[in-house]
This record gives C-alpha cells, structure tokens and sequence, in this order.
C-alpha cells in the first residue's frame, strides 16, 4: 500500500488489542501516526499534518468523543465517529434507540433526581439493576433485592457528587443462564461471538468471569447487525442476554476490548478492523 495514506491510532495505554491493531497496520504497510490521549491538545484550525483516518481506542469516554469530534471537524473520518460514540456509550440514549428499532431490550425507567429514583427501582420491581449511565467493565453497578438496598444505592450515587451521578438508569434484571453473550460488529459483518460465564450476576471478563466461544447463529447475527445500525454502526460490541423470552440487547459498546475474544475464537479481529478503518479512510 503506498506510504501517502497513513492511519492515525488515539489512545490511552497501548495494550494487547492496540498492538494486534498497529500489527495489523504493519502487515498491510500502512504507516501509523500515534496520537496520546493525554498529551494532544485540539485547536480550531486544523493542524498541519492529519492521517487519513483515525482509529479511537481512548479508555475515556469523555476524550474519545471530543477527540473524535475534532478530528472530524478537521476533515479526518474516525472509526467510530463521534455521533456513535456519543450515543453507543450513554445507556440511557442506547436503550431509547434500541425501543426506537424495535431490538429488543431489557425494561427500563430513567430517574432525573434522587428523590424519583426510589419511585423508579419500584416501577421496575425487585430485583432490579441500577447502572450508571455512562461507564464500562461493570462498575458501579449494582443488583438491588429490596428497597433498603436501593434506598442505600440511591445515597450512595448521590454522595458521588458529579452530575452524572445524579440520573438514575435502572433495569429490570433479566432472570438468564450464569452467562451472557458479546458479539463483536465490523461495518455490515458479525465477525466473532462469545459467552461470558460467571457464578455473579455480572459476567464482564474484565472482573474475572471465563470466556468460551459462541456460535454466530442468524438469530444472534440478526440481532447483533440490528443493534449496531441502530447506534449508527462500525466497530461495535453488543452484549445480549437469554431471557425467558429470548435474546435481549443490554449494551453496545463503541471502543471495544477484544483480547478475550480473540483468544477464545482464533478470529484476527485487528486486521478486520484496520481494513474497515482503510475502508472508511478511502470513501
């Protein structure tokens, strides 16, 4: 490939997804333009020297969107633009476009203060989940069985003190198998599915719950390529659930880690998306 178009990398730590990532780049002859989410400021006017398209791997939510709305705003394409980041990574507005496609979805309520958000665990019934509304590898979330439990939830997010903390995002919990499913999306294809085990209620790899590979069915196919248009698409993972009533989406995640994945379904999921990104780069 010919050293004009070169692939800009944003990140926060590199780890083995960004490696496999700069791998892929390597293998291909694509040069790389390293971009630390710590250390770039963004001006107005464009800087001198932009890749042709920009790959966003920021653990930040806050950084991956800005950075990829000003890189837009330079006229570079970003894997994943800044509209899909934006909606992927707020629960709240992925759960509202899931209903809007008709996916579907665990219950929802949504409460704007405090004092609602009793009413709302109520509305939902017990158990429930409440989760923030922004936020990955299962953290701050909780299983609430009873109002005394969530009434101490409810004080304990209020304390926190950041507005974020202040909307309260609650689920219906989804009586399922010890188990969920994630199924990695590049553009139009479902390349790689997994379950994720554990004897908790949360199974996210990234707090010790094993792994195995899952079958990419065309139920599970169809209902993954669905959730990911719905957030506007690209390189996505959508985590699902096996209700009493079938699959249901929960989550779609825009910057999404595929180490476990890759381990458990030999699928080279980097070099996929490096030539999504190229693809995207040459529109």
């Amino acid at each position: 490939m010919s050293d004009e178009f070169r692939l800009g990398l944003f990140t926060t730590i590199i780890r083995p997804e960004e490696k496999w990532l700069l791998a892929a780049a390597e293998a291909r002859g694509i040069p790389i333009e390293r971009y630390d989410d710590g250390e770039m400021t963004f001006g107005l006017e464009a800087p001198p020297r932009l890749p042709d398209v920009l790959l966003d791997r920021s653990v930040s939510h806050s950084r991956a969107v800005y950075a990829a709305w000003f890189f837009a705003h330079y006229g570079v394409p970003v894997v994943n633009p800044p509209e899909v980041i934006e909606l992927a990574g707020d629960k709240i507005r992925t759960s509202l476009r899931l209903a809007e496609r008709g996916v579907p979805t665990p219950r929802t309520v949504v409460a704007l203060s405090p004092e609602a958000a009793l009413k709302a665990v109520e509305e939902i019934g017990y158990p429930a989940v409440m989760k923030p509304a922004v936020g990955s590898w299962g953290r701050l979330m909780a299983k609430v069985d009873d109002a005394s439990a969530a009434a101490q939830m409810i004080e304990h997010k209020s304390a926190l003190g950041a507005p974020i903390h202040s909307i309260f995002y609650v689920q219906e919990y989804v009586p399922k198998p010890d188990r969920d499913l994630r199924v990695f999306v590049v553009g139009d294809e479902a390349v790689a599915a997994m379950y994720r085990r554990s004897s908790e209620w949360r199974t996210n790899a990234a707090r010790g719950g094993s792994v195995e590979a899952a079958p990419l069915t065309p139920e599970l196919v169809d209902l993954s390529l669905r959730a990911a248009k719905s957030v506007g698409g690209g390189v996505l993972a959508v985590d699902l659930m096996e209700s009493p009533k079938g699959l249901v989406v929960h989550e779609v995640n825009p910057t999404p880690e595929f180490k476990a994945l890759t381990g458990v379904t030999g699928v080279d999921i980097a070099t996929k998306i490096v030539d999504y990104a190229v693809r995207a780069g040459r529109r």
